[in-house]
């Protein structure tokens, strides 16, 4: 018996052919396969280069940067734990300010200066007298083999100092990654312990280019990384390799965290950079050294330490196809600034001390 022999109109039952189904049916196949097709070409893009940087293009599909590229008001304002996550222009973080405010608080901001990373020396000191804690009784802590980085020397508000505190030689970026959180601990220890009661880490080649206030103060406070903010969590370019201390597990991890700003209580930073500095002379021991460098141990110590605060993008931030648009830059890093742009294959950056990006 013939399927489908008749097809009703209005005007009556028609006969329909054998032929006319065969040809019915391949114009639906073509169809299909016509929007499969289609499919296929949007779904599959090339990997944007942190991920292959970073080795995630290998056994799996990368999706188009753009579908993860989140934007501020997108954003949660507090973690799954419960911690503040700040954004300056909120209601929230105008409470947090006001907490603060009257407390005559002092904080250090703490930067690593060593070879040719003098040249930003002045140019993070005259934003951070502008931007950070404007207001407030603020010393730096300039970490230097070489004090002389630091002429002329840089004129300071009422109630903030600067404090050089010299350290040996460390020829090669490596060493240098390899020591940099036994030098904090050692530079909490003494002076800074005895000095002021939160210490705030950052990278010397950052300029702060909008208010960063009391809202940023903490027990323990770390930034999120604005490539990785709102990525899923299989795009943390967490340390992997079970042999090193910073392995992090599959199912361990909230958010991955810069190296460019973290701090907090003098107590609970000496707490960090001891137990960081401890983990990559276990790993120097066995001949490993995690891929992200200090980063992977930072982040290896928050997935074990939540941070009670946690800056949002905002508070670091680099010109990137990765970053999220944030309404507000208030510190931005010209070193990964440039380094975006060279994986991007895009015109080279000269930064100096004091010629705009």
């Amino acid at each position: 018996m013939a399927l489908f022999p008749f097809c009703k109109t209005a005007a009556g039952p028609v006969r329909v052919t054998r032929m006319q189904l065969v040809l019915y049916g391949v114009l639906l196949s073509l169809l299909i396969y016509f929007l499969n097709g289609r499919k296929a070409a949007v779904g599959v893009e090339s990997p944007h280069p942190i991920f292959r940087a970073l080795g995630l293009d290998r056994g799996g599909v990368i999706t188009d940067v753009a579908v993860f590229k989140p934007t501020a008001p997108q954003t949660p304002l507090a973690t799954p734990w419960g911690a503040p996550l700040v954004w300056g222009d909120t209601q929230k973080s105008a409470g947090r300010r006001a907490k603060f405010e009257r407390q005559g608080i002092r904080t250090g901001l703490l930067a690593l200066v060593v070879g040719t990373y003098a040249k930003f020396v002045h140019r993070f000191l005259s934003s951070a007298e502008t931007h950070f804690l404007p207001g407030h009784m603020v010393t730096y802590y300039i970490l230097t083999d070489n004090p002389r980085t630091l002429d002329p020397p840089i004129e300071l508000g009422p109630e903030r100092e600067l404090k050089v505190v010299p350290i040996s030689e460390l020829p090669g970026w490596e060493r240098l990654t390899r020591r940099r959180m036994a030098l904090l601990a050692d530079a909490i220890r003494n002076p800074i312990g005895s000095e002021v009661e939160y210490i705030f880490c950052a990278d010397i080649d950052q300029e702060f280019v909008a208010p960063v206030g009391e809202e940023i103060l903490g027990d323990l406070v770390a930034t999120l990384h604005p490539q990785l903010y709102g990525m899923p969590r299989k795009a943390f370019p967490y340390e992997v390799e079970e042999v090193s201390s910073a392995c992090v597990e599959e199912d361990e991890g909230d958010y991955y965290y810069t190296s460019e700003l973290y701090g907090g209580l003098v107590s609970e930073m000496f707490r960090l950079a001891r137990a960081c500095s401890l983990l990559i002379l276990q790993d120097q021991a066995n001949g490993v050294m995690a891929r992200g460098l200090e980063e992977s141990y930072l982040n290896r110590y928050l997935v074990n330490n939540r941070p009670t605060c946690v800056l949002s993008p905002e508070y670091s931030w680099w010109n990137s196809a990765l970053a999220p648009d944030v309404h507000v830059q208030r510190l931005v890093s010209l070193g990964r600034t440039c380094e975006a742009r060279d994986e991007q294959k895009q015109n080279p950056c000269k930064v100096s001390g004091s010629a705009e990006m």
